[in-house]
């Protein structure tokens, strides 16, 4: 199985949402922008988000062994996608993409 490259590009905040409908938390989300996780044998990186890892993993597994080209060309690299986690007030965009040996 190939390694997997998962980088968080960007977080999106919505503060008009998180003030209307969420619930006062501590530490909702502790993902670092820019940190490079990898994948192993399509494995959850250590301390990576589960409810990230949960949008994630079924495209992890298809280029850890060997797939890609996602939605009929959606990407330049067919051996990645981008893909955000589903925290509707603060969600992270991720970079996912088969790391070359």
């Amino acid at each position: 199985m190939k390694k997997i490259r998962i980088t968080p590009l960007v977080r999106h905040t919505y503060p008009e949402l998180i003030e209307r409908y969420e619930n006062p938390m501590t530490a909702p989300c502790d993902t670092v922008i820019g940190r490079v996780y990898v994948s192993e044998n399509a494995k959850k990186p250590e301390h990576f988000c589960s409810a990230a890892w949960r949008v994630l993993a079924p495209y992890v597994k298809t280029l850890a062994e060997g797939g890609g080209n996602f939605y009929d060309g959606w990407m330049k690299n067919p051996h990645s996608a981008m893909l955000s986690c589903d925290d509707g007030f603060r969600p992270v965009t991720f970079l996912v993409e088969t790391v070359e040996d």
